[in-house]
């Protein structure tokens, strides 16, 4: 089957390697370059975790995640996760933090749980007496998205698929499996796969009834000489607890200690607008997380990076069918983790037809 591929970001990727294994014609078409640095997979490393509190069938998923991307593994001929683990700090009672906690003893996993002096001598970046407790999970890490990036690509031109990169896409016929680029060019397929991610809109502005465009930002710091070691060995802090719906990915894969808050996201019309950070944007990322963090105001800024991401409302996973095209949106700020998974997934339906099946897994209704 012939098979094109518009936006060249972790599922797309993944969705051309699954279907180039399984012996098909894939064309991957990406509106920049490949990692593109204004979307995920340009970025240099993104969390992967079990714990994901009430929403059960997710991190139930996140096994079989980690099963396709050590397929993956195999197939490129080297490792891009940090399996350092993750932990969780909890401020207040019923903060999501607690929640992540609950979920994970609910479903058995395994995790560990110190009091805020315990916590306080493995994690030297705390501070005293701003929270109750923290608890580590070793189910989980870092995925180094600029690095699986560039050896997908290069495994998918070794293994004979097209990739036609800084190329447009401005239209889709779903009736019948073309695209238009912007010089006018048409393609044509069997079936054309789109997984354009906070660009969807701009193809299907019907489908902004089920996902909505946001822009956030993450700050990359350079933290006090004497804490440095302290974020060399931690591990993926998934939340720092209260209201700051606040993670930090400590140095790895390349990537510095980044520090990011859903607090921080906006609505936008577009996922090209607002892309150039403001004066003192960093700062402000970087003061959301005192309290649990100590001294913040010595952590240095060394770099500010947008980012766009589309969003159900109840921050599940979105798949629909139109005529000859599947439009998939694994996103809603927590997709990446799933990536490779997603990718055989989407493989699979194309050669079983079993759309409805895919859009229960992709909402984690089963797996």
């Amino acid at each position: 089957m012939k098979i094109t591929i518009v936006g060249a970001g972790i599922g797309g990727l993944s969705t051309a390697w699954s279907l180039t294994k399984a012996g098909h014609s894939v064309t991957l078409i990406e509106q920049g370059v490949i990692p593109n640095p204004l979307a995920a997979s340009g970025d240099h490393h993104r969390i992967i975790r079990r714990a994901y509190g009430a929403a059960g069938g997710y991190a139930n998923a996140i096994s079989e995640a980690y099963e396709a991307w050590d397929e993956l593994w195999a197939d490129i001929g080297v490792v891009h996760l940090d399996s350092r683990g993750f932990i969780a700090v909890s401020r207040e009672t019923g903060d999501e933090a607690e929640e992540y906690r609950e979920g994970l003893e609910t479903g058995g996993y395994p995790i560990e749980i110190y009091g805020a002096d315990e916590a306080l001598k493995r994690y030297a970046y705390l501070e005293e007496g701003t929270f109750k407790y923290a608890f580590f999970s070793p189910e989980g890490g870092a995925l180094h998205c600029k690095r699986i990036a560039t050896d997908i690509l290069r495994w998918l031109r070794e293994n004979g698929a097209e990739i036609l990169e800084n190329t447009q896409v401005i239209a889709v016929d779903s009736e019948n499996a073309s695209i238009i680029i912007a010089d006018g060019t048409k393609i044509f397929a069997d079936k054309v796969i789109v997984t354009a991610g906070a660009w969807v809109t701009n193809l299907f502005p019907e489908i902004s009834t089920h996902l909505t465009t946001y822009r956030t930002a993450v700050v990359y710091l350079e933290p006090p000489a004497d804490l440095k070691a302290a974020w060399d060995a931690s591990p993926v802090v998934l939340d720092v607890g209260g209201r700051t719906d606040g993670y930090i990915l400590p140095p790895s894969g390349g990537g510095g200690l980044k520090f990011g808050s859903g607090l921080h996201k906006r609505k936008t019309p577009s996922a090209d607008l607002d892309r150039v950070p403001v004066d003192g944007e960093g700062e402000i990322i970087r003061d959301l997380f005192a309290p649990p963090l100590k001294r913040l105001a010595e952590y240095r800024v060394t770099n500010v990076v947008t980012c766009a991401y589309t969003f159900t409302s109840d921050e599940r996973f979105f798949a629909t069918e139109m005529g000859k095209c599947l439009v998939v949106s694994a996103c809603s700020g927590h997709g990446y983790k799933f990536g490779a998974a997603v990718g055989r997934r989407v493989a699979q339906t194309i050669e079983n037809g079993d759309v409805p099946l895919l859009k229960r897994w992709l909402r984690a209704e089963t797996h």
